[in-house]
């Protein structure tokens, strides 16, 4: 009969796992990749594909053109969908989908070593940093608004958050000792940072097109 893998205790309690060992997740960290991972990908795949059709013809309107803020034509148009000269969705089609394909191995009892969990922990800085930098080009530079690129936005703060969260208390990413209560209520109360990241974007787009919003009240 097989041996049940057992589960990895917090190395805020037992510390830094030996060098080689292989960490798994607990399942609601896996479907939470499967989760952000497929969510990621379906925005990536729609604005690839009409990025090509934008290329093939230049007078093609998105069917997310919904108003002169919620915009996708002009996201797509501007230097900043193309920043390492490519579209920015082909990123997201590559991140994504090993995203997913991680959330599955997880859910499927795979355990990964370390240097893996470190793979993935500096895909989701990258991918949040970038995010980030792209959501201020959006409402400072281009000024409007892509209904999928928000979408990648809503998944990313997620994925970032709960992988950090799993590699700190994994002992992936070593915790000295007198940062471990705050690793502990961080644990606790994880969903505060999530909420108050949606806050703060919803805060933002509210009062950057409030002259718009208005006209709609």
């Amino acid at each position: 009969m097989t041996r049940p893998t057992p589960s990895v205790p917090s190395a805020v309690d037992v510390g830094r796992p030996l060098p080689g060992e292989p960490v798994g997740a607990s399942r609601r960290f896996a479907w939470l990749l499967v989760v952000t991972g497929a969510l990621g990908l379906f925005a990536s795949t729609v604005l690839t594909i009409d990025k090509l059709r934008l290329l093939k013809d230049p007078s093609y309107v998105p069917n997310c053109n919904i108003n002169p803020i919620i915009s996708c034509g002009s996201i797509m148009r501007s230097a900043q969908a193309e920043a390492f000269g490519f579209a920015n969705s082909l990123i997201g089609l590559a991140g994504f989908a090993v995203v997913l394909t991680v959330g599955a191995g997880l859910l499927a009892g795979a355990r990964y070593r370390r240097w893996f969990w470190l793979g993935l922990q500096a895909g989701t800085v990258f991918g949040i940093g970038f995010t980030s930098w792209l959501m201020v080009q959006a409402l400072y530079r281009i000024g409007a608004l892509c209904p999928y690129c928000m979408v990648v936005w809503a998944a990313m703060i997620p994925l970032f958050w709960y992988t950090t969260l799993h590699n700190l208390r994994s002992g992936v990413i070593p915790v000295p000792r007198r940062l471990r209560p705050a690793v502990r209520e961080a644990t606790a109360y994880h969903w505060l940072v999530p909420a108050l990241w949606y806050a703060v974007i919803g805060i933002l787009v509210l009062t950057r097109f409030w002259y718009y919003w208005r006209t709609l009240l």
